[in-house]
């Protein structure tokens, strides 16, 4: 029997072993978000859904929050419903912060029953996060997600809707003004967490976050327009629900509590090679938005 010589040992060896498939690269959490299965997706509700057509031709889609700010979201309801935004404007946009809109000459009279009075709804005394991020949050003991699709924070207690890109809050002037629904605002800049229990959150922007992101920013104080400036009217606002049903667009979140939302949140806090060399193992609350879609 012939003895074979170390070199050829190890090449004949080589040679029998199948070569061993090249590894799988880690899905993205984008990747994850268009592999979930449809029982992982919520629609929203349509008198939920909040639209601001812009005069030039843009919309403004908002998803409002009841179950956070209740008083706020029923009266913004009677404003849509009097048709009161129609013809006011976005008048404000301050770089890398907020675009702020209603009545910019403050002389438009409020329907019935809407006012700068009422509790301030700045926080709820329930509804600690279904599912908590894995590191601590810089603006409270806990922060996550409830099983709605909302980012919040919360002391153990209590809990509040966060300041995050997108979201939408309640304009109002010092305390003990609460702000009467009217005048609204969204984060268009990095997230000013600092302003938490301090104004009322009363929904996100889910489509059209670009139309006042892009806006031109006003040059007089505080991101207010100057004379020279031109705010951008606003066509209308209207309820989804108030719309023909071929109408009406539909929208769904992903459900925090499912296991794809699990497999993205862990994408999001732990981002990998080979783009990623140093993995954070961690994710600030603002950079982890809920994934919300029109619905097919």
């Amino acid at each position: 029997m012939p003895i074979l010589l170390p070199l050829a040992a190890a090449l004949f060896a080589q040679a029998a072993t199948p070569a061993q498939p090249a590894p799988k690269p880690p899905l993205s959490p984008s990747d994850i978000v268009a592999a979930a299965p449809a029982s992982a997706w919520r629609t929203i509700p349509d008198d939920d859904i909040l639209i601001f057509t812009l005069a030039n031709g843009r919309r403004v889609i908002v998803q409002l929050a009841p179950a956070f700010a209740p008083r706020h979201v029923e009266r913004m309801r009677v404003l849509v419903n009097a048709r009161w935004w129609d013809s006011t404007s976005v008048y404000r946009v301050q770089d890398n912060y907020v675009a702020q809109w209603g009545d910019v000459t403050e002389k438009k009279k409020l329907p019935a029953g809407v006012a700068d009075d009422g509790p301030a709804e700045y926080i709820r005394t329930a509804g600690v996060p279904s599912v908590r991020l894995t590191r601590p949050d810089s603006f409270a003991s806990i922060a996550g997600f409830d099983a709605s699709g909302w980012p919040i924070a919360s002391d153990g207690k209590s809990s509040w809707l966060t300041h995050c890109y997108g979201m939408v809050g309640v304009g109002r002037d010092l305390a003990p003004s609460v702000g009467s629904s009217a005048e609204l605002y969204a984060v268009i800049g990095h997230a000013p967490r600092a302003l938490d229990r301090n104004i009322a959150l009363v929904g996100r922007v889910i489509e059209g976050i670009d139309a006042l992101s892009s806006l031109e920013r006003g040059t007089g104080k505080l991101g207010f327009y100057g004379d020279a400036q031109k705010p951008t009217p606003i066509v209308s606002a209207r309820l989804a629900s108030a719309l023909p049903a071929g109408d009406r667009p539909h929208f769904e979140y992903l459900a925090p509590t499912s296991p794809a939302f699990a497999r993205y949140l862990h994408a999001r806090e732990n981002r990998e090679p080979p783009f990623f060399t140093v993995p954070a193992g961690g994710a600030d609350i603002c950079n982890v938005p809920v994934p919300v879609r029109p619905k097919k």
